[in-house]
């Protein structure tokens, strides 16, 4: 994997709150190709905190999750409501937060409260394609970036942080990076993903899926 420098530029707009972090990510495919799906990277500045928990949901409809990426503070609470007309049962073994909402049904939901920072996998035991992910975070400053890669951090005080770059196929990266009085020249990043070959999960139990999982 590759990560680029910081490259020379103007600096950010200031604001009371403090200077707006400007980049761009490309993520390389094979052939040196910029891949198309750049938006579902996740970008944030470890060394922040103050983000306050919260509640979201990730759907389980058409034997997948929607969304399939979801960012979160520690202490929030994700609801997997479940609108297939068949059972599903949400998981994820996770170091960080692992759990199991058991095997429920149309128009039930279940909820999963993430006490600790980490990127952590969702799977779905009775349908192995369905897979989310929800990374928890303390920083207030992330962003997912835009169709061309390119990204902003508003209102970042002065300091010295990481800034972490994640994407389900180039990996995680992480840069160090400082912003002065006069904010911070915009940052160039590279994530090479062009050697990513999809590996099976395991189910709950941690053994393979009979039949790669149910489709129905």
């Amino acid at each position: 994997m590759v990560l680029g420098c910081l490259a020379a530029g103007v600096p950010g707009r200031m604001a009371a709150q403090g200077a707006d972090l400007h980049g761009k990510l490309t993520i390389l495919d094979k052939g040196g190709k910029r891949a198309a799906d750049v938006v579902t990277a996740v970008v944030w500045l470890e060394g922040a905190t103050g983000r306050r928990p919260g509640n979201v949901q990730i759907v389980t409809q058409d034997k997948s999750f929607a969304p399939g990426v979801v960012v979160i503070a520690p202490g929030s609470s994700v609801s997997f409501p479940n609108y297939d007309p068949f059972n599903h049962n949400v998981f994820s073994l996770a170091e960080e937060q692992p759990f199991d909402l058991g095997l429920y049904g149309r128009g039930e939901t279940r909820i999963a409260r993430f006490s600790k920072p980490g990127i952590v996998p969702v799977y779905c035991n009775v349908h192995a394609q369905m897979a989310a992910v929800v990374l928890v975070i303390e920083s207030p400053f992330h962003a997912r970036p835009a169709a061309d890669g390119s990204f902003t951090l508003p209102g970042v005080l002065p300091g010295k942080y990481q800034i972490e770059i994640w994407h389900d196929r180039g990996g995680r990266l992480s840069q160090p990076v400082t912003v002065t009085a006069g904010g911070a020249a915009p940052i160039e990043l590279t994530l090479d993903a062009s050697s990513f070959k999809a590996k099976p999960h395991l189910n709950k139990f941690g053994k393979p899926y009979p039949s790669e999982g149910r489709r129905y």
